[in-house]
């Protein structure tokens, strides 16, 4: 059934303009508090959300919507995206909200929902949850609408839950450490935790006005923090991005390590342990197939799934693994969290750097990546990938590279876009691959 809000991570968009406005917040505070509305206990809902401007805005909206149909409200404030699925759960409530736009510039916003469990919401849920978006909502009785209250101590409980995670016999003391919060959710917490693991903390991207975050800072624009790695002497840069469920390193050197990187030094470390589930890790189409060869050489097998954390969450609870991600830095650990969490990743990967006693530079670049090479063609209309010309070269391209490299082909689930990526051992061939497939998509569009 195709949906009319929710996307492939909640509901996002410039904010004023639909569907992210007020009106729309308190919609889904509505539709969502009226779905879980389940038994004869008194419900509750956790709103967290990051430092846009917005936010303000689409918290008191949300607030009425679901004291309007009876459900007590907990707020959070700024929090990432994975202390609010952590606070879901252990507080008792029965449903979960941020507020972010993760990545994405400040005018933008979204509405992450999560379940009682911490997890976010099934297919199921969020079509329920459109359908009721779209009709007559039943309200409270006057006797019954719900209360909202602050909670606090909030950011003390998620730090707490952050220290957890970290090996008890190890300290972060003497090792100098940047940490850049894009001026988002994790601007509080995540320099605090490590700080009080022992580490002396250069933070940047702490300074919120609502209208800085990702802005030139956080994981999706990493030069500041390995400019400030270097003149720090640092031994080591954490990058997180506005909501902080992701996580980009960068080494004493200067230079980033990926995704990729940072989950087979996890798996790697865990696999030695005797930690690592299922034998492997899940990753998506889109990790590098250096990856794929590094962790077959250590007898570790790597699933691949679509496009998407979400995706990858589905995999390993489906096939029991406990280390899965994308390459851009979404790391799910779930003996740990729900989602992804990246101060509790950089945490895991800090604690095996700590073990190894060797610099980053040395310890995390695990594997060379293959040539990588992504295109995107937009097309006006229709079908380009099904006409019998493109798929006719898309199979001499799979040929060519049998054995040798691989290929990702698929449209994009937000913008008229086909994304055409290969890779290989040759970067001129896999230059041309993708050039004569993108030629075809075009003349087919």
């Amino acid at each position: 059934m195709a949906r009319k809000y929710f996307g492939t991570d909640g509901i996002r968009g410039a904010t004023n303009v639909s569907p992210m406005t007020a009106a729309m917040a308190m919609k889904v505070g509505m539709a969502a508090g009226a779905h879980f509305l389940r038994g004869d206990h008194k419900h509750r809902v956790v709103i967290g959300k990051d430092t846009r401007l917005s936010g303000y805005m689409l918290e008191s909206a949300m607030v009425a919507g679901f004291t309007s149909v009876g459900m007590d409200v907990v707020l959070v404030g700024p929090m990432p995206t994975p202390a609010v699925a952590m606070l879901t759960h252990s507080m008792r409530a029965d449903l979960g909200v941020m507020i972010s736009a993760s990545h994405n510039p400040y005018a933008d916003n979204g509405i992450k929902l999560f379940g009682p469990d911490g997890y976010k919401l099934s297919d199921e849920d969020e079509l329920a949850i459109e359908a009721l978006i779209d009709s007559d909502i039943s309200l409270a009785p006057s006797t019954d609408i719900g209360r909202a209250r602050r909670v606090d101590d909030a950011q003390g409980r998620y730090i707490h839950f952050a220290k957890s995670t970290f090996p008890q016999n190890l300290r972060l003391d003497g090792m100098r450490i940047v940490i850049d919060c894009a001026n988002g959710a994790a601007y509080r917490v995540a320099p605090t935790a490590l700080w009080e693991l022992g580490a002396d903390v250069v933070a940047i991207g702490v300074t919120p006005n609502g209208k800085n975050i990702n802005d030139g800072v956080g994981s999706t624009a990493p030069q500041t923090l390995c400019e400030t790695v270097v003149a720090s002497g640092a031994q080591l840069g954490i990058a997180l991005d506005g909501d902080a469920d992701r996580l980009i390193v960068v080494d004493e050197q200067g230079k980033v390590v990926d995704g990729d990187q940072l989950m087979a030094t996890i798996a790697s470390g865990w696999a030695r342990a005797g930690r690592l589930q299922g034998g492997g890790l899940v990753a998506t189409v889109m990790s590098n197939l250096g990856l794929e060869r590094h962790l077959a050489a250590q007898g570790i097998g790597l699933v691949r799934t679509g496009v998407g954390d979400r995706q990858v969450l589905e995999a390993m609870r489906a096939q029991g693994y406990n280390v899965g991600g994308e390459q851009s830095g979404h790391i799910i650990l779930s003996d740990y969290a729900t989602t992804g969490d990246g101060l509790v990743a950089a945490l895991q990967v800090l604690a095996e750097l700590t073990w190894s006693g060797a610099p980053a530079s040395e310890f995390l670049h695990r594997f060379e990546p293959l040539p990588q090479l992504l295109k995107n063609v937009r097309f006006a209309g229709g079908k380009p990938l099904d006409a019998d010309s493109v798929k006719a070269v898309i199979a001499a391209a799979e040929a060519e590279l049998a054995g040798k490299g691989r290929l990702v082909i698929r449209p994009s689930g937000t913008e008229p876009v086909i994304r055409v990526m290969a890779e290989g051992d040759d970067p001129a061939q896999v230059e041309r691959i993708v050039d004569r497939i993108c030629d075809a998509v075009r003349a087919a569009a």
